[in-house]
């Protein structure tokens, strides 16, 4: 499932939803098909697969360090943590494991965890159901990409999986706004995904 129905990712796209009393997106990262990027620092470039990307930005410096067990991630869980570095990044918003910081994550997904379950009980049922692999079944809960980023990046503050079918991209921005207005944090990264592309924005 495409996450944008009506229209493609696009700097255009981003200077609109700029310009729609959207000032408090201070960044954005995503990845999508081959390519990913980071919108308000003009950063558009090609990858191969979720492995060589996670290599190239610990290379650039986009992410500042290994993600732990990165391997056994599923692809959801890959395209959150990799969008989280580069929202983070492209709002120079410094992050450290160690040094716990109270922003939180927010995140949506069209799909929920419907990919993960269909491995879990798929692995399951092969294994003559008596046994499922526990990696896979970390994953059936759709909140567990959100929780694999938090623990990288040191986010302590709030983490919220919501589903939202009609207007996703919007009602997750204005959710993420109002948690920073309320100040139940001072900054959420807010994230709509699926297997395939993610989309994070940094605001505060």
């Amino acid at each position: 499932m495409t996450l944008y129905k009506r229209r493609e990712w696009s700097f255009r796209a981003w200077n609109r939803m700029m310009n729609q009393s959207r000032k408090m997106i201070k960044g954005c990262g995503w990845i999508k098909e081959a390519k990913f990027g980071c919108a308000h620092r003009r950063l558009e470039r090609t990858f191969t697969d979720l492995r060589s990307l996670c290599s190239q930005l610990l290379k650039e410096g986009i992410l500042n360090g290994a993600i732990e067990n990165f391997a056994r991630f599923d692809p959801a869980a890959k395209l959150v943590a990799l969008s989280a570095a580069l929202a983070l990044y492209d709002a120079g918003m410094p992050y450290s494991r160690e040094k716990k910081q109270d922003i939180g994550l927010l995140g949506t997904s069209p799909d929920g965890a419907l990919a993960a379950n269909l491995a879990y009980f798929t692995d399951y049922a092969q294994a003559g159901r008596k046994l499922g692999r526990g990696n896979l079944f970390i994953y059936t809960l759709p909140s567990s990409p959100l929780a694999e980023a938090a623990i990288h990046f040191g986010l302590q503050g709030p983490l919220v999986y919501v589903r939202n079918k009609t207007r996703p991209e919007e009602e997750l921005l204005a959710q993420a706004e109002s948690l920073v207005s309320g100040r139940e944090a001072p900054g959420m990264l807010a994230v709509i995904f699926n297997t395939k592309e993610a989309n994070c924005f940094f605001i505060s």
